[in-house]
């Protein structure tokens, strides 16, 4: 995951629509991030072979090209920027829709900012410090905790770095995927694939820790609805926001699962074990230890843009949802409605800090990515919504396969959401009360938004 652009509001400055083109590169734009370069090293934990881990980018593929498919009807239908806050809104209740916004506006982008910072710390600590030195967790730390606080007060400062440094990053980041790909084909020395055999592989496939490790693999895939962020602002939107969809998440799938494989062909197994910088042990078996500096100085700058990115967009989520939620208090406190939103900053950079601090690389992600499901998953049952109480509402496009896409969306979230719960209880809790207090917030806000209004 890269950064989501959460609602048409923040970019309505600009007047031009977007082409198709713009919209498919959104869509890639909002996947590839920290995911891809991290999460092989928690896979091959329990999972051995070469065939079920390749399977896991591409079940994960399948995964979110039918979330994509479901989420171009709804787009059709309700071609307004936002997302699922758009689309549980309308399907179910404002306060669901609401809930969904609340989760970006808290944790959606924070935690992907301590997973970002994390890995950077990782990735650059790497290269300039000997990974076996007694401090290297301390120069970690210190790099991760550096960028956040980095990152928050170049925003605070400057509104205009995001876009400056955001600017080339996807096309350097799909180079450095292809370049990594063909590098290794070309000039690397294969290691040993693992395959085990096809009991074992099927068995992987249906094993609690397959389903486990496709909540990292999800992760890595999520932002495959980035395009129905910013609908209004696409030509065409009812026909090219599905499009773009579809076909950014297929190349994206394609990205995946050739570089996980090139991984897996250079580096052995119980090397990536446990390990987040995957890229960079791939890189020092390919071109040794000064091309591997290059690599991991790329892939570095590639996260600290990350970290940047959603920075910038999600402070402005937080903002839009004061706007929407408690419009008196937002009016009457005029450093709320500033045009830097330097209190949603703060309070979302704080929130990364101490997860940074606190907890596990793994844990944030298992947490995120499963919070994020529950999201995604309401959304896509709401395509049943839609067919059943709602079909009058016109669209010109229609999702292919129904009802088979959605189930197989449906299904898959559903037990990947359940054996998370059971092999990481804590991680899943966490995420489900972070959804219900939602609830809390929503009423205490509205109760204190009504007060301010009789005032």
């Amino acid at each position: 995951m890269s950064f989501i652009i959460f609602s048409g509001n923040l970019m309505a400055s600009t007047p031009k629509k977007h082409s198709l083109v713009t919209a498919i590169t959104v869509t890639i734009s909002t996947m590839i991030g920290t995911g891809v370069f991290t999460s092989l090293g928690f896979q091959v934990f329990d999972i051995k072979s070469v065939p079920p881990l390749l399977a896991l980018w591409i079940i994960g593929g399948v995964i979110a090209t039918a979330g994509a498919l479901t989420y171009g009807e709804l787009t059709s239908a309700f071609p307004r920027s936002g997302g699922e806050y758009n689309f549980l809104s309308r399907l179910y209740h404002p306060i669901v829709g609401f809930l969904s916004g609340y989760v970006s506006a808290t944790v959606a982008f924070a935690a992907p900012i301590a997973l970002a910072g994390m890995a950077l710390g990782t990735y650059f600590g790497g290269v300039i410090a000997d990974k076996a030195a007694p401090d290297f967790e301390t120069v970690k730390l210190m790099i991760a905790l550096g960028a956040v606080v980095l990152m928050t007060v170049i925003h605070i400062i400057k509104v205009s770095i995001s876009g400056n440094f955001q600017k080339y990053i996807t096309s350097l980041v799909v180079f450095l995927i292809f370049a990594l790909v063909a590098t290794a084909f070309i000039f690397g020395t294969p290691t040993q694939l693992p395959f085990l055999g096809f009991d074992y592989d099927l068995n992987a496939l249906l094993s609690a820790p397959f389903a486990v490790s496709l909540i990292y693999v999800s992760y890595s895939y999520s932002g495959w609805n980035g395009a129905a962020y910013i609908t209004e602002e696409v030509e065409n939107p009812t026909k090219n926001v599905p499009l773009a969809l579809f076909i950014g998440t297929m190349v994206v799938m394609v990205l995946y699962v050739l570089l996980n494989f090139s991984f897996l062909y250079m580096v052995p197994v119980d090397q990536l074990q446990g390990q987040i910088d995957v890229g960079l042990i791939a890189a020092k078996n390919i071109f040794g230890g000064y091309g591997a500096v290059i690599v991991g100085l790329l892939i570095s700058i590639c996260l600290l843009s990350a970290v940047s990115g959603m920075t910038f967009i999600g402070p402005r989520v937080t903002q839009t949802m004061m706007k929407d939620v408690i419009p008196n208090i937002y009016n009457r406190y005029k450093f709320l409605s500033k045009e830097v939103p330097v209190v949603p900053i703060l309070f979302q950079s704080l929130v990364a800090i101490f997860m940074i601090v606190t907890y596990t690389f793994e844990q944030v992600l298992v947490y995120i990515g499963f919070t994020l499901s529950l999201s995604t998953t309401a959304t896509v049952f709401g395509i049943f919504i839609l067919r059943t109480k709602l079909k009058h509402i016109p669209r010109t496009y229609k999702t292919f396969g129904y009802p088979f896409t959605p189930i197989i969306f449906i299904l898959f979230e559903i037990w990947m959401l359940t054996h998370i719960m059971m092999d990481k209880p804590m991680e899943s809790l966490a995420g489900l009360a972070t959804v219900l207090s939602g609830i809390v917030v929503y009423y205490i806000a509205k109760h204190f938004n009504t007060k301010f209004e009789n005032q």
